[in-house]
């Protein structure tokens, strides 16, 4: 087993030759590593591999580090790498354009081994802290398309709700990071929906009395899926999965709570969810107009619906509808 391929790659842009012999002498016990004595090479060198992050000098002929630098981060195959200049500028207005073109870190010459060490362990940690959020969602996302996939819809219903939730969410006057957050958990408010029986679950005419408590149900099996995680994007998705059918007026379910007492994200979740089941075809029924639905949410505001979330609902409606006909199902 190669111990090296395991180690992950940067990439050194520096004309001067003893600077890249300083670097391979601090690094290389560390990394695998690729060298350029131009900015021409360097990009050549991104077209063959893709290194986990650059350490690139600012003064070299023909093309500076600014310019290529600004090339990196244009191409969408390279813009996530992680630019560190390396360099004997120490000027203010360089490190601020550093910055401004799309670098990470600034370190200067001539170079602390220790420091640079420091300075990549700590972007490389970055990535994969990165990596593991990007992974979590995704498997969040996933897990909610399997819930849906159990049901009569598909996938696109809740890339739909999540997504008109965050423009509510923005509406409100939500930061964009737990609107954001909101996006990603609405995904997982119905994942109790798989510990329904399908004969009640697919049944396509109206449920008696019976089967919709049992139906009631997947709020708590969603809970009991969710509850006691460290994670913030869970524990949300656990406050969407127990409140997404309670109404304003205390007379949904499970616990019946009102008003305020329902989280915001909650309140959010059951104006979009309600929204695009309602206007979307089912086997037991077809879709509404988008003209009845609104109605109907209008007519429900401080009954279903918080009042001032129906109304911001309807000022986006032109934002709404941007994402419904950019994601619309079918059915088979």
């Amino acid at each position: 087993m190669n111990l090296m391929s395991d180690r992950p790659r940067v990439l050194i842009v520096d004309d001067e030759p003893a600077n890249l012999k300083v670097m391979r002498e601090v690094l290389g016990n560390q990394y695998r590593m690729s060298f350029a004595k131009s900015g021409e090479a360097a990009l050549a060198l991104l077209e063959k591999e893709l290194p986990k992050l650059i350490l690139l000098d600012i003064m070299m002929p023909d093309m500076n580090g600014f310019e290529v630098c600004q090339i990196v981060k244009a191409n969408p195959k390279t813009s996530h790498i992680p630019i560190l200049f390396v360099t004997a500028l120490s000027d203010e207005k360089d490190e601020y354009k550093g910055f401004e073109v799309g670098a990470v870190d600034y370190i200067t010459k001539p170079i602390s081994p220790a420091i640079v060490r420091a300075r990549i362990n700590t972007h490389l940690s970055l990535i994969q802290a990165e990596q593991l959020k990007q992974a979590h969602v995704d498997l969040i996302q996933r897990l909610g398309r399997a819930a849906e996939y159990k049901d009569t819809d598909t996938g696109e219903h809740i890339v739909r709700m999540s997504q008109y939730s965050k423009v509510i969410a923005l509406a409100l006057g939500m930061s964009e990071q737990r609107a954001e957050l909101l996006r990603q958990a609405a995904p997982m408010h119905d994942i109790g929906k798989i510990g329904i029986p399908d004969a009640i679950l697919l049944k396509p005419a109206r449920l008696t009395s019976e089967e919709f408590e049992h139906m009631k149900k997947h709020t708590l099996i969603g809970a009991k899926i969710l509850e006691n995680s460290s994670s913030p994007l869970l524990q949300l998705a656990y406050t969407l999965a127990v409140e997404h059918h309670e109404k304003w007026d205390g007379s949904g379910y499970p616990n019946g709570i009102r008003g305020e007492d329902i989280s915001v994200e909650g309140r959010i979740v059951a104006v979009a969810d309600v929204f695009d089941a309602l206007t979307s075809k089912r086997p037991y029924k077809e879709a509404w107009s988008v003209e009845k639905t609104v109605k109907h949410m209008q007519e429900q505001a401080g009954l279903h619906f918080d009042p001032t979330l129906v109304e911001l609902f309807v000022s986006k409606l032109d934002d709404i509808l941007i994402i419904k006909n950019s994601n619309q199902e079918s059915y088979r």
